[in-house]
């Protein structure tokens, strides 16, 4: 029996989908704009079709800052998500025990962006820094500021230590899923821990092991303030990533047309990784249906 579908539901998303209009698509047509023109002043636009995205695609500049993104996005995402796995698997199940680690891992979600980077700052400075003072104590040669290693690995354990909550919370609520049953007959038929966690809550924690992965990947491709905070983008341009080009080149240059060309091309790979993680997502959810 075909089922009945009900489209009066879209007259309560109709709100949302005006607000959104007004919020995020006309800007966008203006950032078309700046990207298909070029302008001198007095609001006076002079038409320069692909112009600018033609020399963002032949962009050293670009270039080196997809790379240094592309970089930083593998590095935790191999950090964070096995890191993540592990936390949830030891996290208490039940009782008071479960409660209080839930809040410690919530705790790092609920700082401000702004406030974790000023946080690592001076987490960090070595005439400060509890971090900094003690490596130097310790005999090591840290110092974020001039040495683009330190200052890589400041803006990544920064990033762990915010964000892996997230992944753990996830992962935590997925077992949290897996019924009792299952873990009765592993033990019944005396399967290993590897074994346990392989056939049993590995499988039941992959949807939400790709939303872990498609958020952590959003966001740390999009990354801006922390490492902005904490380094300004160097030493150099060391730590410089998509955003911070982006925002350098759009408000300390004001390279209007060249930002308005990279800010699309930026959102439409976003748009493509997202994609792709839904089609992914989908296919499984079929499948599992089965």
């Amino acid at each position: 029996m075909d089922k009945v579908q009900n489209n009066k539901a879209w007259f309560l998303v109709l709100p949302v989908l005006v607000v959104v209009a007004f919020s995020a698509v006309l800007p966008l047509m203006t950032v078309v704009n700046y990207a298909t023109n070029d302008t001198f002043g007095n609001n006076q636009f002079f038409w320069a079709g692909l112009e600018w995205f033609e020399e963002m695609v032949t962009s050293s500049r670009l270039h080196d800052a997809l790379g240094r993104q592309i970089l930083f996005s593998g590095i935790i995402l191999a950090i964070e998500v096995p890191l993540g796995i592990y936390i949830a698997l030891n996290m208490p199940k039940k009782g008071a025990w479960a409660s209080l680690c839930l809040v410690l891992m919530a705790l790092p979600l609920l700082i401000p962006f702004n406030v974790v980077g000023t946080i690592w700052q001076i987490f960090g400075r070595v005439d400060i820094g509890l971090l900094g003072r003690t490596l130097a104590a310790l005999g090591v040669d840290y110092n974020y500021t001039n040495d683009p290693v330190d200052a890589w690995a400041t803006v990544v354990v920064m990033d762990v230590w915010h964000w892996t909550s997230l992944v753990a919370l996830l992962c935590y609520a997925g077992l949290q899923s897996i019924p009792q049953a299952y873990y009765q007959a592993a033990r019944i038929d005396q399967a290993s821990r590897w074994a346990v966690f392989r056939y049993i809550e590995l499988p039941k924690m992959k949807g939400v092991l790709l939303i872990a992965v498609l958020l952590r990947f959003m966001d740390s491709f999009m990354i801006y303030t922390e490492p902005f905070v904490v380094t300004g983008g160097g030493p150099g341009n060391a730590t410089t990533f998509l955003s911070i080009d982006l925002v350098k080149m759009a408000v300390g240059q004001f390279d209007l047309g060249p930002a308005a060309a990279f800010s699309l091309m930026y959102f439409l790979v976003i748009l493509l990784v997202s994609w792709v993680f839904y089609t992914v997502m989908t296919s499984l959810d079929r499948q599992e249906g089965r």
